[in-house]
């Protein structure tokens, strides 16, 4: 094999790496999106229904802290470590110990809201974002 057949060789690698990265990418934006779309769904029902709504509260990652927040929705989970805020923003509740939020309270960001609820942990429980949803509609008050 001569040197440009190696060039050529590497160039086809670093093509096909490129190209299954950018394939990736859209999978998980159209996941990111269709997950977006079931919890705007969810929002807007239990607006509809009523549901009453809670001031969250985040946990520092040890669980031992438990901080005020800015924000309101509803617990999705009975670890109460993922929620729904009003605004149809996907949260996960876990946060760094500070004496800061202890104070002040946290702060923690939106992220994407999963298809899968729980994929990938240590339980092996996961259900799917849409039927996690649709049971705390039908309970009515959300779990805990």
């Amino acid at each position: 094999m001569g040197e440009d057949d190696g060039l050529a060789w590497r160039e086809r690698q670093r093509r096909a790496v490129r190209a299954h990265a950018e394939a990736d990418g859209r999978r998980r934006a159209a996941e990111q999106a269709g997950a977006a779309q079931i919890v705007a769904w969810f929002v807007a029902e239990a607006t509809r229904r009523g549901l009453p709504t809670t001031r969250l509260h985040a946990r520092s990652y040890d669980g031992r802290g438990r901080y005020r927040t800015q924000l309101t929705g509803w617990y999705v989970d009975r670890a109460r470590t993922r929620a729904v805020d009003t605004a149809g923003r996907w949260y996960l509740l876990t946060v760094p110990a500070s004496l800061r939020a202890l104070v002040l309270g946290a702060d923690p960001p939106p992220s994407p809201a999963p298809l899968i609820v729980g994929e990938g942990g240590r339980d092996g429980e996961s259900i799917p974002l849409r039927d996690l949803l649709a049971r705390l509609l039908d309970e009515g008050a959300g779990p805990g």
